[in-house]
């Protein structure tokens, strides 16, 4: 937790505004450093207070979090499925630690749900660091879903494909074997799946199958690329405005 608390108090610390908000800070780093469950009692009535500023909940629930004090649940699940792409990495990190069943299933709903696609890349990594039962039919669905034409949230995709390789469930060979003909994707999921002793020509047969038509492999290349994702949904989630053909 070391490092990853430095690096969440380092960049809360640019976001302070005024005095108060420093000596907030200040009393929060103070908890973290005793660990006492009095002060895990201050730092869990915080995740509820009224008012409270956003850095000193993620602060709290981290804390909690780390320690495996389940009552910072709800708040890292806000976290995980927020719009900044840091403070879903800070989330996750915490989930990852925190030990409660709740987190899988909260998981893969956010990375199955095709209206939170932009934010699916944290739950995605985090399903398969939990390695959860619903980890693999979850990493499944979202990689089917994302193995379009010009589809803009390529990183994902690839975090399914290499989150699916690491689990190690001949479940996903099927979908494997349809992402090797996305050039973005294609040696991850050859990576996968030798992982899970398919062979390299086996592969390569059924991606020459699955590519029949026009509008895969190389011909997609030519294709116009991809609209942009508006707004805080471009960055690391949407990777760009590439596609997977591009």
């Amino acid at each position: 937790m070391e490092e990853e608390f430095h690096e969440l108090t380092d960049r809360v610390r640019a976001e302070l505004r005024s005095p108060q908000d420093l000596v907030a800070y200040e009393r929060l780093l103070g908890l973290a450093r005793k660990n006492t469950p009095a002060g895990r009692e201050e730092l869990a009535r915080m995740l509820i207070a009224v008012e409270r500023p956003l850095w000193a909940r993620e602060i709290a629930a981290f804390i909690l979090g780390c320690a495996g004090d389940k009552r910072a649940f709800e708040t890292l699940v806000l976290l995980l499925n927020y719009r900044d792409p840091v403070r879903c990495a800070t989330a996750a990190h915490a989930l990852g630690r925190l030990g409660d069943p709740r987190t899988a299933r909260a998981a893969a709903a956010l990375a199955t749900n095709p209206l939170r696609t932009a934010y699916a890349l944290h739950p995605v990594r985090l399903l398969a660091e939990l390695r959860a039962p619903q980890s693999v039919p979850a990493l499944i669905a979202t990689l089917e879903r994302l193995l379009t034409p010009h589809n803009p949230y390529w990183r994902v995709a690839l975090a399914c494909v290499e989150g699916l390789g690491a689990l190690g469930d001949r479940r996903a060979v099927p979908a494997l074997t349809a992402a090797v003909t996305h050039p973005r994707l294609a040696a991850a999921a050859a990576a996968s799946l030798a992982r899970l002793g398919v062979h390299e020509d086996v592969t390569a047969a059924d991606g020459a199958a699955a590519t029949d038509g026009p509008d895969d492999g190389e011909n997609a290349r030519a294709a116009r690329p991809a609209g942009r994702v508006p707004g805080p949904e471009r960055g690391e989630e949407s990777g760009g405005d590439q596609g997977l053909s591009g």
